[in-house]
């Protein structure tokens, strides 16, 4: 399991700092896949707070951040373990994503949320939230 921690600048002056753990495999290369992987498409993409989408993935939240531009809980189902963080600007989410991915990984992608696990929990909250999986290798 790897921490991953980046420095406030990332999402606004008033965060001291985000910790976001999580295991994370690895991808090879960065892509936006919108296309479904098995024989059935994804549901429309899931909005709301952080708790809303928590009980739609059937999880009960762990909250580690509550903060007013980020929102993180760590999850479990019966898929595995994930983080799923809410945003409170969609700049705020894609300069999240951009540092994150500096770091490898499988993010499942939504308005204003990331879902982050291994690709097998990633694919199966996908069934339960849409979105687009992304996906990046790590770069030293």
């Amino acid at each position: 399991m790897r921490k991953m921690m980046w420095a406030a600048g990332a999402l606004s002056a008033t965060t001291c700092g985000l910790v976001i753990a999580a295991g994370l495999a690895t991808g090879t290369g960065t892509d936006r896949d919108g296309a479904s992987r098995g024989p059935a498409a994804a549901p429309r993409t899931a909005t709301g707070t952080l708790e809303q989408l928590a009980a739609r993935a059937e999880c009960a939240p762990d909250i580690q951040t509550d903060a007013d531009e980020l929102r993180q809980a760590d999850c479990r189902n019966e898929d595995g373990r994930f983080v799923l963080a809410t945003f409170a600007t969609d700049r705020g989410e894609r300069e999240w994503l951009n540092a994150a991915k500096d770091y490898g990984g499988t993010y499942l992608v939504g308005r204003k949320w990331v879902a982050v696990g291994e690709p097998a929990v990633v694919g199966a909250l996908r069934g339960r939230l849409g979105g687009t999986v992304e996906r990046s290798s790590h770069h030293s």
